[in-house]
């Protein structure tokens, strides 16, 4: 590989706001590090003096969580900006885990509740994912997990009243729109919202071991401590908040779920969710990897002046390395490590062409029909929200010669599920 292969080292910083750009002048005479602490102790007594609570439940959750607190005090380079969203945003989680915990200990039938064949879309970043998510939320049968069920999720919503949803609606909307208040051309590359469907990297997020965090921040020691670990535990707990939240919903639905990172845990997915079943989406690898750099350069620029350095993601981001994940699962599908009759196949470019079809065509690979409700309520989600209605998301694709170099490295995985080029 060479230097000009990288698309970090290309990567331009998109502007921030105005009023961002102040703080953090502001901020740089200042002692961040004491004013805003992102110490393990000092995060755990505010959220514990905060619920009134005291027991985060299963110990496994605090190993990653010093690891990852140190590593945002010490490696990310925070500016003030980045320091405000983190501990907000650590604490949010803290609290959420120590509530969950305590609903579970007044009400321990929870546990009783089975999750039954969720299903999942897993997939590259940027290759749809999102978009096939949002879609097939419209289908009545499924249960959506929104951004304010994650972030606050207690009480579970089917014993809370109208008027604290709406409030906690409220404050998760506020939370994760800020991202593009920091940023404003984020707003072309990912809708946020207190009620858009949102992924299980933010409900793992509560173990402390997701790749939420270093989505959002660069962490060395942290990427390299959760890159060495067993899953398990953040799957158990993926399970434990979804029993929370369906507790008293009545007549069951099925669990519709989304993360681009399932797709390197497909073992572990079906060891906690044996009846799951999975929707893995394919685009371009190129686009995918050069989409995907661009929004990982600017969550990072949201928190940080540090350089686009972060090797967390470079089996997203870069050639080989992408296309050995990509391998890799086509490798356990056909060796039986994951069971492939339970993996169904979603085209970025079909769903582009033609959203219904389809989307009709998939229920069909799932054994399932498209109903007249679920697809008029898709038809009127996809004409609301037209393609580029929040902008549009431009980065490049690399030259001539780099693509020749990366598209040899697919030619596998895009003959094997007929993937076009995108020019």
């Amino acid at each position: 590989m060479t230097a000009s292969d990288d698309r970090r080292e290309s990567w331009v910083p998109p502007a921030r706001a105005d009023w961002v750009e102040a703080l953090n002048a502001e901020g740089r005479g200042m002692d961040i590090r004491g004013m805003v602490p992102l110490d393990a102790e000092s995060l755990i007594a505010t959220a514990t003096r905060s619920t009134g609570l005291a027991d985060f439940g299963e110990p496994g959750w605090e190993e990653p969580f010093r690891v990852l607190v140190r590593a945002l005090d010490e490696e990310a380079e925070l500016n003030l900006t980045g320091r405000l969203m983190c501990r907000a945003e650590m604490l949010v989680f803290l609290q959420n885990r120590l509530q969950i915990e305590d609903c579970y200990r007044r009400h321990p039938e929870i546990d009783e509740e089975q999750i039954r064949e969720p299903l999942f879309i897993a997939g590259l970043p940027r290759s749809g994912t999102s978009i096939l998510f949002e879609l097939l939320a419209q289908d009545p049968q499924f249960a959506i997990p929104e951004t304010w069920m994650l972030l606050y999720s207690c009480p579970p919503p089917a014993t809370a009243t109208a008027a604290d949803i709406a409030d906690r609606i409220r404050r998760a909307d506020h939370l994760v729109t800020q991202w593009a208040r920091v940023v404003p051309a984020y707003a072309s590359m990912h809708e946020m919202g207190g009620r858009i469907p949102s992924e299980c990297g933010m409900i793992m997020a509560n173990t402390f071991l997701s790749e939420h965090f270093p989505a959002l921040q660069q962490t060395p020691s942290y990427d390299a401590w959760l890159f060495t670990h067993d899953w398990d535990l953040a799957y158990r707990y993926h399970r434990r908040v979804l029993k929370l939240l369906q507790w008293q919903s009545g007549g069951h639905t099925r669990w519709l779920l989304k993360a681009p990172n399932h797709l390197g845990h497909l073992p572990t997915l079906f060891a906690t969710y044996p009846d799951a079943r999975v929707v893995q989406t394919h685009r371009d690898p190129l686009k995918c990897m050069a989409s995907a750099t661009n929004l990982l350069g600017c969550l990072y620029w949201m928190r940080s002046d540090k350089a686009f350095d972060s090797s967390a993601f470079e089996d997203l981001i870069m050639g080989s390395a992408t296309a050995s994940r990509l391998g890799n699962v086509m490798r356990q599908r056909d060796e039986g490590v994951v069971p492939a009759a339970r993996v169904a196949d979603s085209r970025y470019q079909d769903l582009m062409d033609d959203p219904l079809a389809a989307v009709s065509e998939l229920y069909r690979r799932l054994g399932s029909t498209l109903g007249d409700e679920a697809a008029a309520r898709m038809q009127a989600y996809i004409a609301a929200k037209p393609k580029g209605k929040f902008g549009v998301h431009r980065y490049e694709a690399g030259d001539a010669d780099f693509q020749a170099r990366e598209r040899a490295l697919f030619a596998d995985y895009q003959a094997r599920f007929g993937v076009p080029d995108e020019r």
